[in-house]
Formats: C-alpha cells, sequence, structure tokens
C-alpha cells in the first residue's frame, strides 16, 4: 500500500488470516541479531557490557531476564525487496523462526534496553553496591567557623 508514493505497512489485524505476513514486512528480523550473554552481575561484568556498546551498531536487552547482546546489521542475503535472496539454503535458524510472534508491529520494548555505555554505568552505580572506599554520599563538609 501506499500512499502519495510512500509505503505504509499494513496493520497485523489488516492483513487476511491465511496471508503471508513476511509480504507485507520490510524485514525487520534480517536487519539485526542478537546474541544471549551471562547476566552481569559485578562491575566487570557491566564493563564488558559497557565495551560491547562502545562499539557501533551495537546495543543490549533484557527479556524474559535473560540478558543479550543485539547487533544492528543486515543479512548479506536480504533483497532490495525485503525477500530473502538464499531461501531455498537458508540457514536452519531462520527456517524455524515464524510470525506468531515475530516484531512486525515495530512497538516492542524490553524490560531493559541499553544503547550506550553511560546508560550501563548509570544503571550499575543504581543497582550495584559502591565500589570499595566510595560512598553514594558527597563527602563531609568542613564544619562552619563558630561565630564568638
Amino acid at each position: 500500500m501506499s500512499e502519495n508514493n510512500v509505503w505504509i505497512k499494513p496493520k497485523r489485524e489488516d492483513i487476511p488470516q491465511h496471508a503471508n505476513l513476511c509480504e507485507y514486512c520490510t524485514a525487520k528480523c534480517c536487519r539485526y541479531f542478537a546474541l544471549p550473554i551471562d547476566t552481569p552481575t559485578t562491575r566487570r561484568d557491566f564493563d564488558f557490557l559497557r565495551w560491547f556498546l562502545l562499539h557501533e551498531h551495537a546495543s543490549a536487552f533484557v527479556e524474559d531476564d535473560i540478558w543479550y547482546l543485539l547487533v544492528h546489521t543486515v543479512c548479506k542475503h536480504l533483497q532490495p525487496d525485503h525477500r530473502c535472496g538464499i531461501y531455498e539454503t537458508r540457514p536452519q535458524i531462520c527456517r524455524e523462526y515464524t510470525t506468531d510472534n515475530c516484531e512486525y508491529e515495530d512497538d516492542y520494548t524490553y524490560e531493559h534496553y541499553f544503547e550506550t555505555s553511560e546508560q550501563v554505568a548509570e544503571y550499575v552505580d543504581a543497582i550495584l553496591p559502591p565500589k570499595r572506599g566510595e560512598s553514594l554520599r558527597s563527602p563531609r563538609p568542613a564544619l562552619l567557623p563558630v561565630l564568638s
């Protein structure tokens, strides 16, 4: 569908029930991959996560209490029409993927989502105790001189 030559993706509920949802989609699932990572629990673990996010096209998220590294990169076989260029020989993970719970609507939110290393640092400071020898409080101010 288009309006003034601009593609408007129909809502899932407006697509015929037995139609192939992929025929209406822009292949969001082929524009990233996500790898589960160990749940960070220490400042060192979170420092590794910060390092991941210092690289372009990387973010992290938590879904169902599982942490993921998300790499925003397009599959090299995605065609301009949003179709798979190696459909007949695509990897098993692609064969098993269904549109039942896919991100067609583009409105999914995660438990936690991090785009920058600064966001991770802020999160760590909020959930972990201060580093040894540090305090969350400001240093005690000097006493005021007593006037006589």
